[in-house]
C-alpha cells in the first residue's frame, strides 16, 4: 500500500506552489557564458558543525555543473539552500537578471535524491497537478503534461499508476515534473544514486539531452558521470569548495604525467620492483603500487627523463616488463587529492 509523501510534497508545494507564475517567460536558458547564479559566503550551521562553510562561486548560464564530493561534504544542504528549502545562516545569492525582490525558486525545478510520489495518481496525473500547482491553465498543464512524458519517454506509461513504474521510469517522471515550469536552472541531487545500470542509463541518457537546453546543477559521487556530462565541476570537502572551475582548465592547471610500470611478476621482478622504490626516485613525486602488485603507477616531474630513467634500469636488471604506458592524471586522482586534504 502506498503511503503518503508529506516531506516531498512539501517540498514540491514549496518551490512549485507559491512561487511559479506558469508565464512563458520562465524559459529555457539558451545564452553561454553569462552568469546565471552567483553565490557569495553561503554557511550553514547545526549546532557546532559547519554543514557548509562560507562558499562562493557563480554557475554560466547554458552550463552543467557537477557538485562533487563524498557523503557529508556538505552537497545536498548546499543544494537545500540553493532551492530555497532550507534557510542559510549567512551569505547571499543572486540570479542573473531577475527583478529585486523576487524569489529565485520560481526560476529552479528541483528534484531530491529520493523523490516520492503518490502511487495511486497515473504519471499523467500527477503531471497535470503539477502543471496546475505553477498556475498554468487546464489546457496548458495538459499540454505540457503531453510533451514532457513525450520527452522523458514514459507516454506509453502515462495512464498506468506510479506506484507501478520502476525507478528509472520514476526518476523519469520527476525530472518532467522539474522541467513542467521551463525553469532556467535545473537542480538534481543524486539522480542516478539508486538506479539500477539499465534506469542509470536511461536517465543519464535523458541529461546528456536537457542540458542542450536548460542549466543544470547536479549533486554526485560518481566521477565518471560528472566526466560524461558537465563542463563544470565543484569539489566540496568538509563544508568547503575544495576546487572548482571548468573540467577543461582544471585538468590543464591541475594534471600531472603519469608513468604506468607492470612487470610479469615473476620472484625476480617483484624483489627488484621492491628495491627499487625503496630507493631514493629522482624526478618523481610520488608512486602507487598497482592492485596486481607486480606494478607501480609513478607521479613524474618530466615524462620523457623519466621513462629514460626507468628503461635505462629495466634494461640494465633485466627485469621481465609487461606495459610501460605514458598518460596524466584524471579527475579521480584530483579528486582523490582534494577530498583527502593531500
Amino acid at each position: 500500500m502506498d503511503v503518503d509523501p508529506p516531506y516531498f510534497v512539501w517540498e514540491f508545494y514549496w518551490l512549485h506552489l507559491i512561487f511559479c507564475d506558469g508565464e512563458e517567460n520562465i524559459i529555457i536558458a539558451a545564452e553561454h557564458n553569462q552568469p546565471l547564479l552567483h553565490v557569495q559566503g553561503l554557511t550553514k550551521i547545526f549546532g557546532a558543525a559547519k554543514a557548509v562553510d562560507d562558499i562562493s562561486f557563480t554557475i554560466g548560464e547554458g552550463r552543467c555543473v557537477a557538485l562533487l564530493g563524498p557523503n557529508g561534504a556538505g552537497k545536498t544542504t548546499t543544494i537545500r539552500m540553493l532551492t530555497g528549502l532550507l534557510a542559510a545562516d549567512s551569505g547571499q545569492m543572486h540570479v542573473q537578471s531577475l527583478a529585486p525582490g523576487a524569489d529565485r525558486r520560481q526560476i529552479i525545478g528541483y528534484l531530491p535524491q529520493t523523490p516520492v510520489f503518490y502511487g495511486w495518481m497515473t504519471g499523467r496525473e500527477y503531471l497535470i497537478h503539477a502543471s496546475r500547482l505553477c498556475g498554468l491553465s487546464r489546457k496548458e498543464a495538459a499540454s505540457r503534461s503531453t510533451e514532457w512524458l513525450e520527452r522523458v519517454g514514459i507516454i506509453e506509461a502515462a495512464n498506468r499508476r506510479v506506484a507501478g513504474y520502476s525507478g528509472g521510469m520514476k526518476q523519469r517522471l520527476g525530472l518532467a515534473q522539474a522541467l513542467i515550469h521551463r525553469p532556467r536552472l535545473l537542480i538534481l541531487d543524486e539522480p542516478v544514486s539508486a538506479l539500477d545500470p539499465i534506469g542509470r542509463r536511461e536517465v543519464m541518457g535523458l541529461l546528456r539531452d536537457l542540458k542542450r537546453e536548460t542549466t543544470v546543477l547536479f549533486s554526485t559521487h560518481v566521477l565518471h558521470d560528472a566526466e560524461e556530462l558537465c563542463d563544470d565541476v565543484l569539489i566540496m570537502r568538509e563544508g568547503r569548495i575544495a576546487i572548482g572551475g571548468s573540467i577543461l582548465d582544471i585538468r590543464n592547471e591541475h594534471r600531472k604525467s603519469v608513468l604506468f610500470l607492470d612487470t610479469e611478476g615473476d620472484r625476480k621482478s617483484r624483489e627488484w620492483l621492491n628495491q627499487w622504490l625503496q630507493q631514493p626516485l629522482q624526478g618523481i613525486q610520488s608512486y602507487e603500487r598497482l592492485p596486481s602488485g607486480s606494478g607501480v603507477k609513478l607521479i613524474v616531474d618530466e615524462i620523457n627523463i623519466a621513462r629514460q630513467t626507468v628503461l635505462e634500469q629495466l634494461l640494465a636488471s633485466n627485469v621481465q616488463l609487461t606495459r610501460l604506458e605514458v598518460g596524466y592524471t584524471t579527475l579521480e586522482d584530483l579528486f582523490m587529492e582534494a577530498v583527502s586534504g593531500s
